[in-house]
Parts: structure tokens; sequence; C-alpha cells
């Protein structure tokens, strides 16, 4: 049985891995004010980035579904891992040796899944990467040269061989200490008659990386005539390899999308490397399926929905490529960024372009031309006999049909415009009003339809954004001055403490009259005060989240902890504001409750107790009164 890892040990990988270096590896951030990133969550669909991380802090918080955590809980969200694989696997990333208790250390037993499995595709990329400079290799070499790879061009993307035998990696592999069963499971081996065997064999291997780097498949190319496989093989559905959510060349390009807000979409993988070679950097290339929903909200964290950034699709002229061109249109309204289609002369394909006509064409060919839209809408409509009156009219109802699905009215009514000259009709009104109408009756039918008035242009889908579940537990009032208050001090007792301290840590779990906020101010107690927070404020966060109760506490704390402040200056000044809010209100919530008491006792009240209770509102009065003449001085 593995042992726990060591507690200090998981501190110190906490330290040592910037969050938002991690979190930058899945999507594109910005500066959010304050310290603070921003971008699109990668938890749910969002127009606007309501995704805040906080590197100070080592935190992040989604303020628009509410996750929130370290870096620890992002990589386990977002990769779906135990706490001990997320650990190992930024462990590894920060070259820090794990130790753990209940037993020692042994990699071998101790390491998660998902970490032997990509360890396996690691050794398995380098073994290729090794065989394609043997004899048997020359085959794949002389393919590469043909294409106009040079051999810096492979060992760029890693491009290897797998050798002809039937288990020459499967055997090299349980050298390395994997087991049948991981080597199966991986996709890198098949079940054989007499054991597992290699599934690559005598082929051009492309490894496939995942957002952070990760290789977690391989992409086979058939080299040989009396190869009876498919021409490309690809790792099979794997727990790491998933084909609708991998693009090949994402790790190289990621960078270069998210600066240039710009994204080429290739067919294959050659044609990844000619555009990279040629100088476009942010081409990527789906891995044996067609172009769906699982990419485009890949790059769109990347683009971050960027009204001016361009998606490129380049497509073959022939009929396989027009096919993949609509079933990319279906999908266009999913993104924010402009989408277009690129055809290179003769239809040939980027690889194919730079043998012919060099880098220059390359680059040329993917400066946006035609807009897919219409790209898409030209396909259908020329399918029919636009010289008669029935073609017209059926070009007219396949292509209405296409338009209706169009998101935003506005756009909506521009395209069916265009569609109307498309067509040849030369009442424009009459084919808005058949596309407005479809557009109805797909919406009485649940279908996807346009949402009038929705301003901007894109964007998910409208009947895919759904207003965030609240968290369970009693409803915060934020119009209450009261309950702003509260938070604010709240945030400044997590972020900036030593603004706060010591004052702070003397004020009551009562004195916050928001359930949810008392129950935070308990956490900040139970982890030693704000106090503690002075000195180390990572470490004193990491104490506070220690100490919550349930989910939904935890992520208040880290929403807390990351959100902006209201006021235009943080400082002293802005905090004894805040604290005296609190203690002030604190204190005439206290009398009100003293005088009610009086109040209903009446003359029953014993003359001891009366006395008592007059001498306490006389002190508290005198205390609210010092607090308004002289502010936190008087706390």
């Amino acid at each position: 049985m593995a042992g726990r890892i060591n507690d200090d040990d998981v501190k110190a990988v906490r330290d040592a891995v910037p969050i938002d270096a991690v979190v930058s590896e899945y999507l594109q951030l910005r500066n959010a004010g304050g310290g603070n990133l921003k971008g699109l969550c990668p938890f749910h669909d969002e127009k606007s980035p309501s995704f805040q991380v906080s590197p100070g802090k080592g935190l992040f918080h989604c303020f628009g579904c509410q996750e929130g955590g370290d870096t620890i809980a992002f990589v386990m969200k977002i990769d779906h891992l135990t706490f001990s694989e997320t650990v190992e696997r930024l462990a590894a990333k920060a070259g820090i040796t794990l130790r753990y208790e209940e037993g020692g250390y042994n990699p071998s037993h101790q390491r998660g899944e998902r970490i032997r499995l990509v360890e396996a595709h690691k050794i398995a990329a380098d073994f290729y990467r090794e065989q394609l400079n043997g004899p048997e290799a020359e085959i794949g070499r002389r393919f590469l040269a043909e294409r106009g790879f040079d051999q810096d061009a492979a060992a760029h993307f890693g491009v290897g061989y797998s050798p002809a035998g039937w288990d020459h990696l499967t055997r090299y592999l349980r050298g390395k200490g994997f087991s049948d069963k991981e080597l199966i499971s991986s996709g890198i081996s098949q079940d054989g008659r007499r054991g597992p065997i290699d599934r690559f064999r005598g082929r051009l291997m492309w490894p496939i990386s995942d957002t952070s780097g990760d290789i977690v498949g391989f992409g086979a190319r058939r080299l040989r005539d009396d190869d009876n496989g498919p021409k490309y093989l690809n790792t099979p559905e794997t727990s790491i390899y998933k084909k609708s959510q991998v693009l090949y060349g994402i790790d190289l390009a990621k960078k270069d999308i998210a600066k240039a807000s710009r994204a080429v979409v290739v067919e294959g993988y050659t044609d990844v490397m000619a555009c990279h070679l040629a100088g476009v950097t942010t081409a990527i290339a789906t891995c044996g399926t067609a172009f769906g929903n699982d990419h485009i909200k890949i790059l769109r964290r990347l683009l971050m929905d960027n009204g001016s950034a361009r998606v490129i699709f380049t497509f073959d002229g022939d009929a396989a490529g027009q096919k993949a061109a609509l079933r990319a249109f279906e999908d266009d309204q999913k993104f924010a960024a402009e989408t277009y289609i690129a055809i290179a002369p003769d239809n040939m394909d980027p690889c194919d372009l730079r043998l012919a006509k060099g880098d220059d064409a390359v680059r040329d060919l993917v400066e946006p031309r035609t807009p897919l839209f219409e790209f898409a809408l030209r396909q259908i409509v020329g399918r029919y006999d636009l010289e008669t009156p029935a073609g017209r009219a059926a070009a007219l109802d396949e292509a209405a049909a296409v338009v209706a699905k169009i998101k935003t009215s506005s756009v909506q009514r521009e395209v069916a415009v265009q569609l109307a000259g498309f067509v040849g009709i030369l009442d424009q009104e009459f084919v808005v009003h058949r596309v407005n109408q479809l557009a109805q009756w797909a919406r009485g039918r649940g279908e996807r339809g346009p949402a009038p008035g929705k301003p901007s242009r894109g964007g998910a889908p409208q009947h895919q954004i759904q207003a965030p579940t609240a968290p369970p537990g009693p409803a915060l009032n934020l119009r209450s001055p009261a309950h702003r208050t509260e938070r604010e001090l709240l945030k400044l007792a997590l972020q900036k403490p030593a603004l706060v301290s010591p004052a702070f840590d003397a004020y009551g779990i009562d004195e916050f009259t928001a359930p949810p906020y008392a129950a935070v101010r308990q956490c900040i107690a139970e982890a030693g005060g704000a106090e503690m927070g002075v000195a180390e404020t990572r470490d004193y966060l990491v104490q506070v989240l220690d100490a919550t109760p349930d989910d939904t506490v935890r992520k208040l704390v880290t929403e807390l902890a990351v959100e902006v402040f209201h006021g235009k200056s943080i400082d002293e000044t802005y905090a004894g504001e805040h604290l005296v809010k609190v203690r002030l209100r604190a204190v005439d919530r206290r009398i009100d409750d003293v005088q009610s008491s009086l109040a209903r006792l009446g003359s029953n009240v014993a003359p001891d107790h009366l006395a008592a209770a007059q001498n306490e509102v006389w002190v508290l009065q005198q205390y609210a009164q010092s607090l308004r003449s002289h502010g936190a001085a008087a706390l």
C-alpha cells in the first residue's frame, strides 16, 4: 500500500510551483488588477472571464461556477487526478523528491495511474526517436526528406520510428519496470496470442501531447506496401488519451495562439510541421477525428474569446474537405472569434504547398480570405440549379435552415441578406423573414435557434450558458451595507492581514451577521487569526482552507482570497474604516438587544438586573460615540 506523502513535501510542492504558471498551461491569463490575473474558466462555458488567479496567494477562484482552491486543487480538477497523483506530478516538474510515510518510497508502486501512463509514453517517445536513426528506419527518414523535413525538423517535433518486430518496445518498457497491465492500459501495447505485443510496428511515429505538454498518445503513419493497416493509426481511447480532446501541436502552438489571438487548424501532422517551419507557429490539427466541441473549448480558453481573434481552417477543396468545412460551420457560433477558411491553389495541403512553392506560400495561404459562413453557404447553394425557380427555392430552404442556427439576431439578419445574394433572390426581406420563421420553429421545438437581442457576436451558444447554481447555505444579501462591509473586512483579513491585525482577531464570530461570513471568521480563528498571516500569507491561507468544514465554506474562502477590493486605495485608513463599521454595527445591535429585552420585561425586571442593563447600555453608547468620533483609534 502506498504511503502518505510527507506534509512538509506537500507544502514544498505547493510553494515551488507558481499557480499562474500551471494555469497558463491550460488557458490564457490577463491582468485583472490588484495583482490578480483573469481568464475564461476551464470548468464551465462562459463568454466573459470570471476566472481569477492570485499568484501571490497561490489561489484561483471562478466567480461564475464557484470552483476555487490552490495549485493542487486546480490540477486535480482539470486533469481528474487524485491528490497523490497531483502532488507527484507537480513534484516531478519542480524537481522535488517526495518522502512517504507508513513505508518507504517505491516509484513503481506508489505513483498514480496517470503519472505511470504518461511516464510510459515519455519513455516510448524517446525509444521511437532513437530508432529513427537506425538502418531499418531509412524508409521513414526518406519519407520525411521527400516532404521537406530534415533531421532537425524531426527532432523538433519528436518524430520517431517504431521497429517492425512484434514486441521491441513492449520488452523495453517491461525492462523499465512497467507491468503488462500498464502497457495495455496505455495503448502502447495490445494483446497478442502469447501476451502483449507492440501496437505500432514499422511506422513513422508522432508523439501527441496535451495542453500541459505531457505525451498522452501517438499517431503512426504507414510506410510499407505490405502493411495492411490504415494509412494513419492513432492510440486508442485510454484514460489519458481522448481523441476528441487533444490537438496535435497544441503544446508548441499555445503561447503563440494566445499572443497572436489566432489559430490555424490544419488536417495532418505533416501539415502542422510544414506550417510551423514556414513561420505559422499557431497551427494545430485534430487527431483522427473531426474538429468538434471539445476542440473549440481548448481554443476558446487560449483565445480568451477575444472578438478580434481569428480561427482559420485549411481544408482540401475536394468533397471530404467541403464536408469538413460544413461540420466546422455548424460549430462556428461557439466561437467569439471570426472564422475563415483557406484553400490552397490546386487543392494542395500546407505540406505539399511548402514543397511546391516555399514558405511564403504557406504564410500567404493562412491569411484570412473567405469567412467560413460564406464558404459553407456557397457550398450548399452550389448544389442546386439557380437558373430555375424550383432550384432557388430548394437552395433557400436548405441554406436558410443553416443561417437560422446563428445565435445573434443582428448577425443572423446580415448573413440572411448575403444569402439572398448567393441564391439570386432580389427580395432580401423575404429571405430574412424565411430565416426568422425557421429560427422560431426551431426554438419552439427546443432546438438551437438565435437569441434575439444578444449584443455580442458568436460566443458560447445561449442554450449552453446557465446561471451558476447557488451554493447551499444561507443566502448573502450583497445589497446589505452590513454584508458588504463584512465581506470587505474578511477580504482584508485574508489578503492583507497586516492592515487589520491585531484588532481583527479580537472580533467575535457573532459580529458577522451573514452566517457564511461567520463561518469564514471561525476558520480564520482556527488557523490562528489574521496575525498568523502577517509573516507568510500563503501558509496562512492554506491553514484557513484546512480549517473549513465543507466545500461550500472552502469555496467562499478562495473567493474572498482573490476577489478585488472595492476601494481605490487599500491602506490602513481603508482597513480602519471597515473595522470600525463592523464593530459599530455590532455595538448598535447589542444596544438594541438590551433595550428590547428591557422593554419586553417592563415593570417585571429585577432592580439589580435593570441597573446592570442600563449600565451596559451607557458603556456601549459611550463606546459607539468614541468609534464615530475617533475611528480605528478607539478600537
